[in-house]
């Protein structure tokens, strides 16, 4: 089930749950409206949970209720509603179909990210690149490099192309990440979620030499030892997880991307 039909699924039994304990609780007796509606977020939040949604659902179920109940009592002209789905839309895109929220890199990831690197110039790829400040960064440690940050969400590409204006080896392109190739790329960076990592793993094996190097921030490829794994000290405490792609004399565990992509289109 795709994330936005398992959300709306969450919100339809989150509401059923919550009509059912407001007519044992109260018994006639009408509650407050954001009282009911603060519950059915809590409601919703659990299904999501059980329904082992991706976990920025939980928050998101959690407020869609109760701000609804206060919006609606502020009596906002409607034409702000559409200004507030657009630029959300703007900012995030298709997060329900990529199942990739906007994660942000931090400027000491940007510089333990500059210190696995190889000492020889290199092609490095940011696949999602978002505000772009990491590779803007990099670009700055490195000169001899060549950098590429790819973002599918309009104004997360937009800023990211303004900030790295005076950036002469970095370049930020609107497009979606699976489309391009990455056969050229010495370093490929990616900051996602889990969902999306077994399918990169493929396409990386696929695509990637036998010398580069996948650099993950926070998000494992599930049932594969990574090379190198580096602890970032910042307060989200970051671990970055390196992985190149397995050869006939590789040490990871053995691996198939033709049956992979069989399992994943099950």
């Amino acid at each position: 089930m795709s994330p936005l039909r398992t959300a709306i699924l969450a919100q339809v039994l989150g509401g059923l749950i919550t009509a059912g304990l407001m007519a044992l609780v109260f018994r006639g007796m009408p509650p407050h409206p954001l009282a009911v509606a603060s519950v059915q977020g809590i409601c919703a939040a659990f299904v999501s949970y059980r329904l082992e949604a991706p976990p920025w659902w939980l928050p998101i179920h959690l407020v869609f209720m109760p701000l609804a109940v206060i919006l609606n009592g502020l009596n906002l002209p409607a034409s702000i509603y559409l200004v507030v789905f657009i630029t959300l839309l703007l900012i995030f895109w298709r997060t329900d179909r990529s199942q990739v929220p906007l994660y942000l890199s931090n400027a000491s990831t940007a510089n333990a990210v500059a210190a696995l690197l190889p000492v020889a110039r290199c092609d490095v790829i940011d696949l999602g690149c978002g505000n772009g400040k990491l590779l803007k960064r990099l670009a700055q440690l490195r000169p001899d490099c060549r950098f590429l940050g790819l973002e599918h969400a309009p104004l997360p590409f937009l800023w990211a192309k303004l900030i790295n204006l005076g950036q002469k080896n970095c370049q930020i392109s609107l497009g979606d990440f699976w489309r391009q190739d990455l056969a050229r790329f010495d370093v490929v960076y990616a900051f996602l979620s889990p969902a999306p990592m077994p399918r990169l793993w493929v396409k990386l094996c696929e695509e990637m030499s036998s010398e580069a190097v996948l650099i993950s921030n926070s998000f494992p490829v599930p049932d594969v030892a990574a090379e190198r794994i580096v602890d970032v000290d910042d307060r989200r405490s970051t671990r970055l997880y390196c992985y190149r792609r397995p050869t006939e004399k590789a040490t990871n565990p053995p691996y198939s991307p033709a049956i992979e992509l069989s399992r994943l289109r099950q």
